[in-house]
């Protein structure tokens, strides 16, 4: 039996996509294997992984994952700090700086997370162990909404924040292996672009039934509408 391949409105055989990518000189981008670059020896106190692995929604500012990543540009390194809601799949907040200070990094990406996203209800946020996460400064911004609790994975279990891990791994396929930013202005237009126009409104998910992020997101507000 032949495999298919599901989009928003065909059905077609990997055969099929093969030989049309040959003949217009298409080529995959694969991903690199994985590798472990998180720091997470610190004295901070952490907590306990709440989420334990389950990367499922049932709603909008149900849970919430984060990371941060290392992207390389000719001029230096650039660190990408996301938000992701695990229900739409959406980056809600996310930042790029030069260093890994918390105020730098996970701090406007949460502003930029709760600018976009009211917290009216209890929202699980999770993350790997890094010092970031477990700052005194993070910690304390948190506990300013009472509906926030807070997951950390357990030591050095990149599993525990998989779906964070996976949404890297696909902006590095698509976009930064095989491309060289001159500087850290070219890699964030590009980084922008890519998340905010390409990634939440028009890359189709199949985890998503092969909807955008952004289409799932009109969707439950459609439904919150309805019921109301």
């Amino acid at each position: 039996m032949k495999k298919r391949v599901y989009s928003k409105e065909f059905k077609i055989s990997r055969r099929r996509v093969a030989k049309i990518m040959r003949e217009n000189g298409l080529v995959s981008k694969y991903k690199k294997k994985f590798k472990v670059t998180t720091d997470s020896d610190h004295s901070y106190p952490e907590c306990r992984n709440l989420l334990d692995r389950n990367f499922r929604s049932n709603k909008l500012n149900q849970a919430w994952v984060s990371h941060i990543t290392y992207i390389k540009t000719q001029k230096g390194w650039l660190h990408l700090t996301t938000i992701m809601d695990l229900y739409d799949r959406q980056i809600i907040g996310w930042s790029l700086s030069t260093n890994l200070y918390t105020q730098k990094t996970i701090i406007p990406a949460w502003r930029m997370a709760v600018g976009k996203r009211k917290i009216t209800q209890p929202v699980l946020f999770h993350s790997d162990r890094r010092m970031q996460y477990a700052s005194r400064e993070f910690r304390k911004l948190l506990k300013t909404n009472f509906f926030i609790s807070q997951s950390l994975s357990g030591k050095a279990n990149c599993w525990d924040n998989a779906v964070a891990e996976s949404f890297f791994k696909t902006l590095k396929a698509e976009l930064v292996y095989g491309n060289k930013f001159e500087c850290t202005e070219h890699a964030k237009s590009k980084i922008f672009e890519w998340i905010e126009i390409w990634y939440n409104k028009k890359r189709l998910l199949s985890l998503l039934g092969y909807r955008t992020p952004y289409e799932m997101e009109q969707e439950f507000y459609q439904k919150i509408n309805n019921a109301a």
